[in-house]
């Protein structure tokens, strides 16, 4: 729910405008908002989960999004709306890491890369559906008012979910509470604030007005750095601990690898809805089918990627990055040459194996970087993961459509073409994420060389002993 509420939204904008006679840019926040609130919310909350129990955190942010999910359904004008939609973000970016969490908490090896398979599977799949989603319920809700089930539908799944999670989410002992992190949470927040503002308000010209927030934003992240090297020093209790990027295995390479991966992976989904309804006359219903050929690759690989990431290690990672870059790259392609008419079935069989490809790369990429996490500070180092994630898919959703939107102008809406270059730039951040597996792959086989030849030379000189 909280992930499908970032995309699942966009196919509803036109008619929430008509019933509430909104502006454009007030309709905008709609969306933005949500995305900007959750995540700002991700590493603090992942930090009180850490402290105060990441079952009651998790309890409370999701009674928190079902109560706002009905606000905003109910909202009678838009300010009420995007006061709901900001309120929802943030009970999102509180919810989301406790799942990685719980998952470090209470799962060991084989059963804890299972566990992030099913996770990430959901990730991917969320993300990509949300405009189908979208399109069905609007499909099926007759009248303006229609888009308010895209909201409304949360309260009755989320209350069933929490009584499930009430009834099954076993209790967890607390980690040491220390002293929360004010200030290192202010300067996150306005580090992360700074950076996704000018992004998510980048269709009303966000980033040529508000570049210079990308200066604060770096600053402020550099003055947290510093301020969490120093409040470890003291030996207190870091909001994020350094070592997480230092010396925790993996941890730095696999957050990197997730922030490129989604700046391509979250973009395109955009392109495809302005291609597919703007360009060539879809409805939205029909603009979600037409692709979803990657969800489904996405739901087989991801379940089964997550049984295999034991063994096969990055080298799964980068198979799932040769195969979204292969599907993505033939999409591509097809964009220009297929007419119209037949485009939707020429796209199904490369998006399909872009979609398998997916799935060998957000599940088995989560329980690597997470794998050698320390249990205490599970909660806050999936909260940064998903952070990076979040900036990486602001980005992606300003940048390709700006992009499209360029090509189009400077091509005398040539749609085809202007898709097709935006496409071509997801394709080079997926071309880069390869690069980061590629290269961590090769430091692991290393590590293991290292390993095997030392294991190799105590056993001799046991023996020879």
């Amino acid at each position: 729910m909280s992930l499908l509420d970032v995309s699942i939204v966009s196919v509803a904008l036109p008619s929430l405008q008509r019933s509430l006679g909104a502006e454009p840019a007030a309709v905008q926040w709609v969306v933005s908002g949500y995305a900007l609130t959750f995540g700002l919310a991700l590493v603090p909350a992942g930090r009180l989960g850490d402290a105060l129990g990441r079952r009651r955190m998790f309890l409370g942010a999701l009674a928190a999004f079902v109560v706002c999910s009905g606000l905003a359904g109910a909202a009678p004008g838009i300010g009420a709306l995007v006061a709901a939609r900001l309120a929802q973000g943030l009970a999102a970016g509180a919810l989301a890491p406790q799942n990685s969490g719980l998952i470090q908490q209470l799962f060991r090896d084989a059963e804890r890369g299972r566990a992030f398979g099913l996770f990430g599977a959901v990730v991917g799949i969320s993300t990509a559906v949300g405009p189908l989603v979208g399109g069905l319920i609007l499909a099926l809700a007759e009248g303006d008012d229609g888009w308010r089930w895209i909201f409304l539908v949360n309260v009755p799944i989320g209350v069933v979910a929490l009584v499930l999670a009430a009834r099954f989410i076993p209790r967890t002992s607390r980690g040491p509470a220390g002293r929360i992190d004010v200030v290192g949470g202010l300067l996150l927040g306005g580090g992360v604030l700074a950076v996704l503002l000018p992004l998510v308000q980048a269709e009303s010209g966000g980033v040529a007005r508000l570049w210079w927030l990308f200066v604060v934003g770096a600053a402020l992240i550099a003055i947290f750095t510093r301020w969490e090297l120093r409040t470890l020093r003291r030996g207190g209790d870091p909001l994020l601990d350094p070592r997480l990027l230092t010396r925790t295995r993996g941890y730095a390479t696999g957050a990197s690898l997730g922030a490129v991966y989604f700046l391509g992976f979250s973009g395109i989904w955009l392109v495809f809805a302005l291609f597919l309804q703007t360009g060539l006359g879809y409805t939205p219903l029909q603009s979600g089918l037409s692709v979803t050929a990657f969800a489904l690759g996405s739901a087989v690989s991801a379940a089964v990627g997550g049984r295999f990431v034991e063994r096969f290690g990055r080298g799964l990672t980068v198979l799932g990055l040769v195969g979204v870059l292969t599907g993505l790259t033939a999409t591509t392609v097809l964009v220009l040459l297929v007419p119209a008419g037949a485009l939707t079935w020429a796209m199904a069989p490369a998006l399909l194996v872009g979609g398998l490809g997916g799935g060998l790369v957000i599940s088995p990429n989560i329980t690597l970087t997470l794998r050698e996490v320390p249990v205490r500070m599970a909660g806050s180092a999936g909260g940064a993961l998903q952070t990076g994630q979040r900036v990486g898919a602001a980005v992606g959703t300003a940048a390709l459509p700006g992009v499209f939107y360029l090509v189009l102008g400077a091509t005398g809406q040539n749609f085809p073409v202007a898709a097709a270059v935006a496409l071509s730039g997801a394709v080079l951040s997926i071309a880069a994420a390869l690069v980061i597996a590629v290269l961590d792959l090769r430091h692991e086989r290393r590590a293991r060389r290292r390993c095997a030849e030392e294991e190799a030379h105590s056993y001799g000189h046991a023996a020879h002993s």
